[in-house]
Parts: structure tokens; C-alpha cells; sequence
């Protein structure tokens, strides 16, 4: 049986760290894109019609019941044969990050509305009522008001989101994306994948500081605007 090999351990670490600027791009896209979409369930499913409550349902329960390589095997060949049939557009030059984007932005956006939604329900409606009597334009009573008490609510959330997306973007890999963990599987291709344990811990070393740092930041965040909140309402009493 042979030994551990920290050559080999180096060689991958330093060779897959690069990469991680690719999921870097994905993970912040996916949020970004998710959010938007989150933000228009959300408002579907706080609408007064029933009509509108029941397609905002339908998104979140059908997304959160399809696994995610699932949906980004039938995205990334379906999308384009879907565009080619119907609008004639050819998607053949398509960057596969492109992909990955849409697909984890429409998994996202089913949790991003969750987070909304209860984070906008959490402040109390009565808040709002009395800004917009004092004066306040519903836009700016929202922006002002409620936005501010929600954010900080959706906080913890919207961090494991991005920790989600850290580790579950991984899947790219299985259509040929180089990230951090295709690349790395490309790497230990290229050696036979006799080094799998070397690679593997590898990869390990780089997801597990990435996802730490995110959490530490976040909790972080989390504090400072709590703190904040508490020293406006202290001054408003």
C-alpha cells in the first residue's frame, strides 16, 4: 500500500487554487439573479389574488423538489435544444458558466423568496401604517421601515445561501465546468486518479476555509447592524 504523497498534495492545492475565481463568479451570480427572482415570488406569493399566491407556490414547490444536478443536466441540454426549436437561436458557443448561473439562480430563487417573504412578515405591519400616516411615500415607508428590520432577519439566512452555493455549485463539475472542483478532478484525470485522497483533501483545504470565512463574516455583519438597530431605536425612545 503506497504512502500518503505531500508532493502531489502541493502540486493539486496550488494548481486547483486559481480556479477558485470561477466559483467565485457562480456563487455571486447565482445569488444575485437568485434574489431578483426571489424578490418576484415573493411578492406573487403576498399578493391579495389567489391566482398569483398559487403560481408563486407552485415555483417553490416544484424547485425545491427537484434535485440540483437534475435540473442543471435538463438546463444545459435542454435550454439550448428548447432556444434552437423555438426561436432559432443556437447556443452552441454558450459559456458553461452561463449554465450553471441560470440554473442555481432558479433553485435559489425558490429559497430567496422563503427568506423575503417571512423576513418581510416579521415586521410588524403596523410600522408601516404609521410611517406612511406621518408622511412617508409607501416606497419610501418600505425602504426605510420595514427593509432595514427584514434585512437583518433574512441575515443568517442569506449567509447559509452563499454557503450553499459554495458547496452545492460543486456539481458543475458533472458538465465539464473548471471550477475548483473541476479542475481538480481534471487534474487527478490526468494522473490516472491513483492520487485521490491527496486531491480530495486538497479540495477539502480550499472549500472548508472559504466556507468559514463566509460564516465568520456574516455573523460578523449580523452583529453590527443588530447593534446599530438597537442604539436608533434607543435614541428614537
Amino acid at each position: 500500500m503506497r504512502g500518503f504523497r505531500w508532493d502531489i498534495f502541493i502540486e493539486f492545492f496550488v494548481k486547483v487554487l486559481p480556479y477558485l475565481y470561477v466559483t467565485a463568479i457562480y456563487v455571486v451570480s447565482s445569488v444575485f439573479f437568485g434574489f431578483l427572482i426571489g424578490l418576484c415570488v415573493a411578492m406573487l406569493r403576498l399578493s391579495k389574488r389567489k391566482v398569483l399566491r398559487l403560481i408563486g407556490s407552485l415555483y417553490v414547490t416544484i424547485l425545491r423538489s427537484v434535485p440540483s444536478v437534475v435540473l442543471l443536466f435538463i438546463i444545459y441540454y435542454g435550454l439550448p435544444m428548447w432556444l434552437r426549436s423555438s426561436f432559432g437561436i443556437v447556443m452552441g458557443d454558450t459559456d458553461t458558466i452561463i449554465y450553471v448561473i441560470v440554473t442555481f439562480s432558479l433553485i435559489l430563487g425558490s429559497s430567496m423568496s422563503e427568506i423575503i417573504r417571512t423576513s418581510y412578515l416579521s415586521v410588524p405591519h403596523g410600522q408601516y401604517e404609521a410611517a406612511v400616516m406621518v408622511g412617508l411615500k409607501p416606497t419610501q415607508a418600505i425602504l426605510r421601515i420595514v427593509f432595514p428590520q427584514g434585512f437583518i432577519v433574512a441575515l443568517p439566512n442569506l449567509g447559509n445561501i452563499f454557503i450553499f452555493m459554495m458547496k452545492e455549485g460543486a456539481l458543475a463539475y458533472t458538465i465539464g465546468l473548471h471550477d475548483v472542483l473541476g479542475r481538480g478532478m481534471y487534474l487527478g484525470g490526468l494522473k490516472a486518479n491513483i492520487y485521490n485522497l491527496e486531491l480530495y483533501l486538497a479540495l477539502a483545504l480550499i472549500y472548508w476555509p472559504c466556507t468559514m470565512i463566509l460564516d465568520k463574516v456574516f455573523k460578523i455583519w449580523e452583529k453590527k447592524l443588530r447593534s446599530k438597530y438597537l442604539r436608533q431605536r434607543e435614541k428614537a425612545c
